[in-house]
């Protein structure tokens, strides 16, 4: 498996419809990142143009895992540096997602030491996330190491509608473990 590639805003378009069916394929498999079944490829794909905008300014990095086929992307995560000046010392890591065919390889592990080296180089201490109580992404934080602040229950609904918990986790990317 290759290594992540942060993707140029013109690879991220060519990218595109690879992660559309990523997105989608994950969703249709259970995991709970802000969509609703049925959720098609095309909605996928329309959400991901959304973001062109982001990418293109710099205040979205997206990272892409070729898959085996041409076009295919087989994980990404994407980081979202705070743009605020009061919070430009964080970032929060977003939309963390491997295809079923690309897991128990490490490449959620290695995804998510991409997000936490360009974040560390970009001047960001801190980093943010949530996640599904309970998920194999919880798992995979608490052993990278990151620290659970939080649970709210009943936060946000799965692809099925049902209600999930979700966690909230911290990590201190500076040498102090304090910003």
């Amino acid at each position: 498996m290759s290594a992540p590639v942060l993707l140029s805003p013109d690879a991220f378009r060519e990218a595109v419809p690879g992660l559309a069916a990523l997105l989608a394929e994950v969703v249709a498999g259970g995991a709970s990142l802000g969509f609703l079944s049925p959720f098609t490829a095309s909605e996928a794909a329309a959400w991901w143009r959304e973001r062109e905008p982001a990418v293109a300014g710099g205040s979205l990095l997206v990272w892409a895992v070729p898959g085996t086929s041409p076009g295919a992307v087989a994980g990404t995560v994407s980081l979202a540096p705070e743009a605020k000046p009061n919070g430009r010392h964080r970032a929060e890591v977003i939309k963390l997602m491997v295809g079923p065919q690309a897991r128990g390889r490490g490449l959620g592990r290695a995804l998510l030491a991409a997000a936490e080296a360009e974040a560390a180089r970009r001047g960001a201490a801190l980093l943010l996330l949530d996640t599904e109580t309970g998920s194999p992404a919880e798992r995979l934080y608490r052993a990278a190491g990151w620290t659970p602040y939080g649970l709210v229950p009943a936060y946000a609904a799965d692809p099925s509608g049902e209600l999930r918990d979700c966690g909230f986790y911290y990590k201190f990317l500076a040498t102090s473990g304090r910003c």
